[in-house]
C-alpha cells in the first residue's frame, strides 16, 4: 500500500509518499481553504502513486475528523470530505500527535511542538494522546500567546526562552514523563534544552504518517525514507513498534 503523507501547518503544507526522498511543499496562510490545500496538494503529487492518505491536521482531531476549525486557516475544515475530495481513503490526526508518532521510541513520552502555536501530545505505552496545553490558562491569556510564534515576535528571543523552559519543566513534573521531544519550527531557537528533553524532526512528522496506515509488525520490518530537515541528505529510519 502507498501511503501520501500531508502535514498542514499554518505557514506550509508539505507533503511525501511512499517510496520518494525528498517533500514537496507550497504556503498555506490564513486564506488556505480545505478544497485549495487539496488542489494544491494533488497537484505537487501528481506524478506520485498512492492508495491512501495520511493528514496531519492543525487542530482538535475527534474520532478521526476535525472537531474545530484551526486558528490560522479559513474556516471550513469541519463539514469537509477529504475523500471524495482526494478520491481515495483518509486517515486525519492532529498535526502534533502525527510528529510525536513519529518520534516515539517507547515509554511515556510528551511532544510540545514550539511553531505557529503550540502543539502538544502524550504517548504512554504506545497509546497516543492529543492534547492542547497550549490553550491553558497563563498570565494575561493562554499559555501559546506567550510560547508561539506571536510570543515570540511579541516578547522577543530572550523573554520567549524563559517562558519556554518554565513551561516544559512544568509540563515534565506535572505529567511524569520519560521523555520529552521538543519540535517544531521554532525548536531550533532554544540555545539550552533541559534535562531529559531531546530536539525532534519536522520529518518525522512524515514517519508518524507513515505509521498511521500501518500495522505495529510493518513498523518493526520496513524502513521509511525521510529527508533530514536543514539537510539534503536522505537517511533511512528503522521504525519501531507502536500500539495505536
Amino acid at each position: 500500500m502507498n501511503i501520501l503523507v500531508v502535514d498542514v501547518g499554518g505557514t506550509k503544507v508539505k507533503c511525501l509518499a511512499s517510496g520518494q526522498r525528498v517533500p514537496r511543499k507550497f504556503p498555506s496562510g490564513p486564506q488556505l481553504t480545505p478544497q485549495k490545500m487539496v488542489s494544491e496538494v494533488k497537484q505537487l503529487a501528481e506524478d506520485w502513486h498512492y492508495d491512501v492518505v495520511a493528514l496531519g491536521y492543525p487542530g482538535l482531531v475527534v474520532e478521526g475528523r476535525p472537531a474545530r476549525e484551526p486558528h490560522n486557516l479559513r474556516p471550513g475544515w469541519l463539514t469537509f470530505n477529504f475523500e471524495r475530495a482526494f478520491g481515495c481513503k483518509v486517515r486525519i490526526i492532529n498535526d502534533a500527535a502525527m510528529q510525536a508518532l513519529g518520534s516515539y521510541e517507547g515509554g511515556r513520552m510528551l511532544f510540545l511542538g514550539f511553531g505557529t502555536g503550540l502543539g502538544s501530545t502524550l504517548i504512554v505505552n504506545g497509546v497516543v494522546q492529543p492534547m492542547e496545553l497550549g490553550h491553558l490558562p497563563y498570565k494575561k491569556g493562554t499559555i501559546e500567546d506567550y510560547v508561539g510564534a506571536l510570543g515570540l515576535k511579541r516578547l522577543g528571543r530572550k523573554k520567549w526562552e524563559k517562558h519556554v523552559q518554565r513551561w516544559i519543566e512544568r509540563l515534565m513534573s506535572a505529567l511524569l514523563v520519560d521523555d520529552v521531544v521538543i519540535g517544531g519550527g521554532n525548536a531550533k531557537k532554544l540555545r539550552v534544552l533541559p534535562t531529559g528533553c531531546r530536539l525532534g524532526s519536522n520529518a518525522n512528522a512524515f514517519v508518524g504518517g507513515f505509521r498511521v496506515w500501518q500495522e505495529a509488525g510493518e513498523w518493526e520490518s520496513s524502513n521509511v525514507l525521510v529527508t533530514r530537515v536543514g539537510r539534503g541528505d536522505v537517511e533511512q529510519a528503522q521504525q519501531a513498534p507502536v500500539t495505536h
